[in-house]
């Protein structure tokens, strides 16, 4: 039977609810049977957070997985004075540290896959956080540039890329290209067949206007942009379907026609995505060397430490990329 190695997952902000969810994972392994992970952010911190819950720092991951069945394995940056729900300059050093440490560990092949806790982008870029998100940070970190690095979110129920993340809705239009949606499109189509066991995906694009644009009566994006992309794809021996409609892609009926849905800006993607499957989205990096996941959603600042904040995320974020992992080894040894 094919194994891997733990999983990391860096803390996220330590004043968010990243790290408590991380420890009442942890303390509901067996019954939710997780593989294992270790923590990288401080020990003392993590220990203040989780009461009862037995933290052991760690030197290295193979000893993390050792423990992981007795202890939650911390991979300790030091001390920390922080109060849930009170971001601070000194937390998001640490969460920085801790994000560049979990994502070497991966990197180095010492974790089988990397999982990112939630952060505040303003808290990080005072310390000297030069991406604008956590994807372009690992994909650096992998030697990939950032085109090369394309975001999926992904439920139970729906996977969704959106073609332009976090720029301006009355940018969207100017950032679009044929060439922007064919390569995105090719990373996912093959990071769903080597991660997720899709031999051929089923990909639908979504248009950009009203109704896909009537034929170029409610803007003309369509038919200059994405219709000669899904043309070239289709050349390529792709299984892509559109430019549809996006007020009517996403019922259960027309989900069921698709493996992913290509989305053309953030909140096409995103808002069909938290309809559906809110409290188990798992951000995905597609088109990296490493598996990296995140759960789908902020620090939750108001939250923190009130013991409200849902675990779903993050259990199915250290689920898939165990999953992804697990069919990575499986390919490789089928190739060697």
């Amino acid at each position: 039977m094919i194994e891997v190695g733990p999983l990391v997952a860096s803390c996220g902000d330590p004043a968010g609810v990243g790290p408590e969810c991380l420890v009442r994972a942890w303390q509901q392994r067996g019954a939710l049977a997780l593989p294992p992970f270790a923590v990288v952010g401080s020990a003392a911190h993590l220990a203040g957070l989780a009461g009862t819950v037995p933290v052991h720092a760690v030197a290295s991951m193979e000893q993390a997985g050792r423990i992981f069945a007795e202890a939650l394995p911390v991979i300790d940056l030091g001390p920390l004075d922080i109060k849930p729900g009170q971001p601070s300059r000194k937390g998001a050093a640490l969460a920085l540290a801790a994000l560049d440490l979990a994502a070497n560990l991966a990197v180095s092949g010492e974790a089988s896959g990397l999982v990112t806790g939630p952060i505040a982008k303003a808290g990080l870029q005072d310390v000297g956080f030069a991406h604008p998100g956590q994807t372009e940070f690992v994909a650096a970190a992998c030697g990939i540039k950032p085109e090369g690095a394309v975001m999926m979110l992904a439920g139970p129920t729906l996977r969704v890329v959106p073609m332009t993340v976090h720029v301006p809705l009355a940018s969207v239009a100017d950032a679009l290209s044929a060439e922007l949606i064919t390569g995105r499109i090719r990373i996912a189509a093959a990071a769903l067949t080597r991660d997720f066991g899709l031999p051929r995906p089923r990909i639908a694009v979504a248009g950009l206007n009203p109704h896909a644009g009537e034929q170029g009566r409610i803007g003309t994006e369509e038919i200059e942009v994405i219709v000669p992309a899904v043309e070239q794809l289709r050349a390529e021996g792709y299984a892509v379907t559109g430019p549809m409609a996006g007020d009517t892609m996403f019922h259960a009926e027309a989900r069921a026609l698709y493996d992913v849905a290509i989305c053309m800006y953030h909140d096409q993607a995103l808002i069909p995505l938290k309809a559906l499957d809110f409290d188990h989205g798992v951000n995905v990096t597609l088109g990296l060397p490493i598996v990296r996941t995140s759960p789908d959603h902020g620090t939750a600042f108001g939250i923190a430490g009130t013991g409200q904040a849902s675990i779903g995320p993050t259990v199915a974020a250290i689920r898939m990329a165990a999953d992804c992992a697990l069919r990575r080894a499986g390919a490789d040894s089928l190739a060697a």
